[in-house]
């Protein structure tokens, strides 16, 4: 299984360059929408942060195969960020300055983190990137210019459940309740850093505001279309599954996230199934 997961990621290595892609000329409307996003300072920093959390795990691990998917993984994430740089230069997107990236005194804690927070905003990614092509309001061009990266995610998500399966059965049972203590505890980090905002302050001194959960509440940011949220859910999980289809089926995918969202779906239809019982609709005399 360990070296399917590591044989699986070297596999499918996309040699793609930042420095050579060709942004494709924007139309003024298009151009605003992209640019007034509230998703770039946040989405570079968290570039960033995730290839030097993962460095920094990756450097922990004895495992000759674990530790080169890892570092892979860390190489690709900066890759990432150098593809949102490039985009941010190109359209000329105001951006607040950095913050010094610094390595995480609790590496594991910091790694779990970022493996969760990837594998939730990739799922909603995934529905929204299909909505805005869709919804035809972004040019091809630049959906097509997008796609490695969104694939990308997909690998990354995917090596990550496998890698949790495989550190929880070659860890010692002794240890085992304090890391799953862990988990719960980041599952309720990540839950409440996405009730609030992000803000930074540029070298204007003008406040900047993120939203970290733009990833569950951007539909109405990314088209121009009236998607309800069971619909939605229904997307992501859509998208979920084709991205995952090419993949060799014995790894394991994540699985948290798609729970939840099919459970809005049959809540939802339960809930309407309720109303109507409540308030039937009368007929016409």
């Amino acid at each position: 299984h360990k070296k399917a997961v590591a044989q699986m990621f070297r596999d499918t290595f996309n040699p793609y360059k930042p420095s050579v892609i060709d942004w494709p000329e924007l139309d003024p409307e298009t151009l605003h929408r992209i640019t007034s996003l509230p998703i770039w300072d946040i989405a570079v920093q968290t570039e960033g942060k995730a290839r030097l959390r993962m460095a920094a795990y990756a450097a922990m691990i004895d495992d000759p195969d674990m530790k080169d998917a890892l570092s892979r993984n860390a190489w690709e994430e900066n890759r990432h960020k150098e593809v949102l740089t490039k985009l941010v230069e190109a359209y000329k997107i105001p951006m607040a300055p950095e913050p010094p990236y610094v390595e995480p005194k609790d590496t594991e804690w910091a790694y779990l983190v970022t493996g969760f927070s990837e594998c939730v905003d990739s799922f909603f990614a995934f529905g929204l990137f299909a909505l805005a092509e869709r919804a035809g309001l972004f040019p091809p061009e630049l959906i097509e210019t997008f796609e490695p990266v969104m694939q990308e995610e997909c690998r990354h998500i995917l090596l990550f459940a496998n890698w949790l399966a495989w550190h929880r059965a070659t860890m010692p049972f002794w240890k085992r309740p304090w890391f799953e203590a862990r988990v719960i505890g980041v599952w309720i980090f990540l839950a409440y850093e996405r009730m609030g905002l992000a803000r930074s302050i540029d070298e204007s001194g003008e406040e900047h505001t993120q939203d970290n959960n733009f990833t569950v509440t951007g539909a109405k940011d990314m088209t121009n279309m009236d998607v309800n949220v069971p619909d939605l859910m229904q997307l992501c999980l859509d998208e979920n599954d084709r991205r995952f289809a090419g993949y060799d089926p014995r790894l394991l995918r994540p699985t948290t996230t798609p729970a939840i969202a099919r459970a809005i779906i049959k809540g939802a239809k339960t809930w309407a199934c309720l109303r109507s019982k409540l308030c039937p609709v009368k007929s016409a005399a």
